[in-house]
């Protein structure tokens, strides 16, 4: 294998693959990238078995073939190099390193045989439609926060993705839940979807997705089965397994009965969170929201730092006490783009249902704190 290409198409594509490696493992193959050299482009592959980027870059390339290098010290040497500088990559006869050369700078890798790396098989995937990459990233946004760390609830660890109907209209709907709070965005359903099963995609893929979406360009094409998942667009394809597992029925969590609503404008609201938790007590980060009429009291103490209240007008005439986590109330509104933000509450042990006025697409649940 020898081939050259720029330092900044290079260091875009191994910047995007290097974040799938895990740092510790035990498997030596997993911390490397597979290179392919062919046809005037160079591909580069990485996985954790359980996830899997493929990226194509061009590079003038004078002798095919491939190999595996070290992904986290092939990206810090690239990153490294001068900008505007031409590298070199150059496979030795043994295959067993690679020379990385830029101007007066050499480097020499040590690398494993590429039938060792593994592949994630993604051969049939029945269900295929395409999202425009700003509905992706609206859907990922407004539903990512409230996924799960918890390893014990591993199936709450990503986003619950299904075709389903609301008020007669068929609907792509994402569904996220820690089980402190939940977060549900509906759109249109897309031609091709209504024969998807219904998938639980994992928090990793959904962070690397959502990092590369960034730079896509405007259709990203969907395609999955019951265990595989893949989204490609541009040159670059992103394959994963989903979660085995069954997501609970997040219907029974929403609640139909709340009948006290309260409309607050979602920047000075969060604002005021945002000002008041600062007081909160550091574990918990409870706020306690008093509502009297027009008006909403914001406060919060805590034994080492004091207190803090702050008052806001609001459009209701409940009158109750209730409270939350700051951070989860911060998650949703900062979610909230129009003008109005809604609180359907029922009482203080009750869930609380927060929506933005001006888009129905989205529902948030907030479970109440003690205070």
């Amino acid at each position: 294998m020898k081939l050259s290409i720029e330092r900044a198409a290079l260091l875009r594509s191994i910047n995007h693959v290097q974040s799938v490696v895990e740092r510790r493992n035990t498997i030596p193959i997993l911390s490397n990238v597979l290179l392919k050299a062919e046809d005037g482009v160079l591909s580069l592959s990485t996985t954790d078995m359980d996830l899997e980027i493929n990226e194509a870059v061009e590079a003038k390339v004078s002798q095919k073939g491939s190999t595996t290098a070290p992904a986290v010290t092939l990206h810090d040497i690239i990153r490294k190099l001068p900008d505007g500088s031409t590298i070199d990559l150059v496979m030795n006869k043994e295959g067993t390193q690679m020379t990385v050369k830029a101007g007066r700078s050499q480097f020499k890798l040590s690398c494993l045989p590429t039938a060792d790396f593994p592949e994630i098989g993604t051969a049939d995937l029945p269900a295929s439609f395409a999202l425009p990459a700003a509905e992706l990233r609206a859907l990922i946004d407004r539903t990512k926060f409230a996924m799960s760390t918890e390893e014990t609830r591993y199936y709450l660890n990503g986003i619950y993705l299904h075709a389903t109907e609301t008020n007669g209209v068929k609907v792509l709907c994402a569904v996220a839940t820690d089980g402190h709070r939940l977060a549900k965005f509906e759109m249109p359903l897309p031609e091709g979807a209504a024969t998807m099963p219904a998938v639980i995609i994992p928090r990793k893929c959904i962070n690397e997705l959502r990092k590369l979406i960034d730079e896509a360009a405007d259709t990203i094409q969907i395609s999955l089965s019951e265990s595989k998942i893949r989204f490609a667009f541009d040159h670059i394809v992103l394959n994963s397994k989903l979660i085995d597992g069954t997501f609970p029925d997040y219907q029974r969590v929403i609640p139909k009965g709340n009948d006290k609503i309260v409309e607050v404008d979602p920047k000075i609201f969060t604002g005021a969170i945002d000002r008041v938790s600062t007081i909160s007590d550091g574990k918990s980060r409870a706020v306690k929201i008093t509502l009297a009429g027009k008006q909403m009291t914001l406060s919060a103490s805590s034994p080492e730092s004091g207190s803090a209240t702050e008052e806001l007008e609001v459009n209701g005439d409940s009158t109750m006490e209730i409270g939350f986590n700051a951070r989860y109330l911060l998650d949703i509104t900062s979610q909230i783009e129009g003008d109005g933000c809604r609180l359907t509450l029922a009482d203080a042990a009750s869930p609380t249902i927060i929506q933005d006025n001006s888009d129905p697409s989205a529902l948030y649940v907030l479970m109440p704190l003690r205070v």
